[in-house]
């Protein structure tokens, strides 16, 4: 949708396929980071946007072991917005589809399941997707994969994936959320657990960690040890409500838990003639951050800047040169490999915590880094900013 938004913006014909027929899909990545809050204020629509319902985080804190610790401060940033606004994903792709669909060259059909792409001597020359009309074929030039980490694109393409091994997966699930609760989101660790909870301002998105494949193992010992687990880890759960009931007592089937099987993976080469990856089908990022929809947005920003003009001139019998798509590729392939590296990274400290079966105690390096002003904001430079962030380049054609 962003790269839409901007090549439409360049004078670019551009069509957006989406499968649905709307965006209303929960438990999708809804932290945007100031990185992309400042792309938005670039483009004029920083105001607008933040005139949609959102929860504002300017601060990071978890508790382990039952000690609160603030690690990340966002508020001195050289952005526009200093913090990370919290908005359920259906939200932001209505607000940029309303955005875009201002300019002629845009294109959004929804309920288009791309199931294939298109391929006329040895290069894409598109898509073919199933719709409730039946199946059609869309042409192009250049056809860009943004489907996500089990794209269709990618395999349809005979891309190689190179994957990296994670020892954790993800549960997805909500509660209801008190006026008293805690106002920021908070990462709990403790007892050989480990839980992150997103305030969606009358419910809170919890997600709880769980060792790789063990999701059936977690099921067999029964809903009520599940109960008992998150209610040690995060007490204020078990409080009783007016009626008598916590939030704890609101799960009441396994069905109510989304398994997000976390992947981190990269495409060797994320083009080829007349095709282009990016975000999660080029590259899966974990859960850890929050930052997999950002990066996918960074992608976005320096595709539109490298291509904006050759798509300008680009047509069927003369596509954009995949030299000038590995340029993408190289512009985002470094920052993306780093952030990938800070994941599997923190992916060792979390299997780690899961391992711990005990009370747990904050590190001497966690402990340095709540205690010192300078090192949370250069927490949370890394965290709102990223590696290498993109800025949009020219106005409209």
């Amino acid at each position: 949708m962003v790269l839409g938004f901007l090549l439409a913006r360049a004078g670019v014909d551009v069509t957006v396929l989406e499968k649905h027929k709307d965006f209303n899909r929960d438990f999708r990545g809804d932290t945007i980071h100031p990185a992309t809050l400042e792309v938005l204020h670039e483009l004029g629509l920083l105001d607008a946007f933040l005139q949609v319902p959102h929860q504002k985080i300017t601060n990071l804190s978890v508790v382990i072991g039952g000690q609160p610790l603030q690690l990340v401060d966002l508020t001195h940033l050289p952005t526009t917005a200093k913090f990370v606004a919290l908005m359920p994903q259906w939200d932001f792709l209505d607000f940029l589809a309303a955005q875009a669909k201002q300019f002629p060259s845009f294109h959004l059909l929804m309920e288009h399941k791309v199931t294939g792409l298109l391929h006329e001597g040895g290069r894409v020359v598109g898509a073919r997707a199933d719709t409730p009309n039946g199946p059609v074929e869309v042409r192009a030039p250049l056809t860009v994969g943004c489907d996500g980490r089990h794209a269709t694109t990618t395999g349809a393409a005979n891309f190689s994936v190179i994957e990296q091994g994670v020892p954790i997966d993800v549960l997805w699930f909500r509660v209801s959320r008190r006026d008293i609760d805690p106002e920021n989101a908070l990462g709990y660790f403790n007892y050989g657990t480990a839980s992150v909870l997103i305030d969606r301002n009358d419910y809170w998105q919890i997600a709880f960690l769980i060792r790789k494949g063990k999701f059936d193992a977690l099921k067999a010992e029964g809903l009520d040890a599940f109960r008992a687990r998150l209610g040690r880890l995060v007490p204020f759960l078990t409080e009783a409500g007016s009626d008598g009931t916590s939030r704890i007592d609101e799960i009441t089937s396994f069905d109510q838990l989304k398994l997000l099987t976390v992947q981190i993976n990269h495409l060797h080469r994320w083009y080829a003639q007349g095709i282009l990856c990016i975000g999660d089908a080029a590259h899966a990022m974990s859960p850890v951050g929050g930052i997999g929809i950002n990066i996918a947005i960074q992608d976005a920003v320096a595709t539109a800047n490298v291509l904006s003009g050759p798509l300008q001139l680009a047509t069927m019998s003369r596509p954009v040169p995949t030299g000038t798509l590995a340029e993408v590729q190289n512009t985002r392939a470094t920052a993306v490999r780093l952030t990938q590296s800070f994941q599997t990274f923190a992916h060792g400290i979390l299997i780690r915590a899961l391992n711990n079966q005990g009370v747990m105690h904050p590190s001497f390096l966690l402990r340095t880094l709540s205690s010192s002003p300078a090192l949370r904001r250069l927490a949370g430079r890394a965290i709102g900013m990223g590696v290498k962030p993109e800025h949009v380049h020219s106005g409209k054609a």
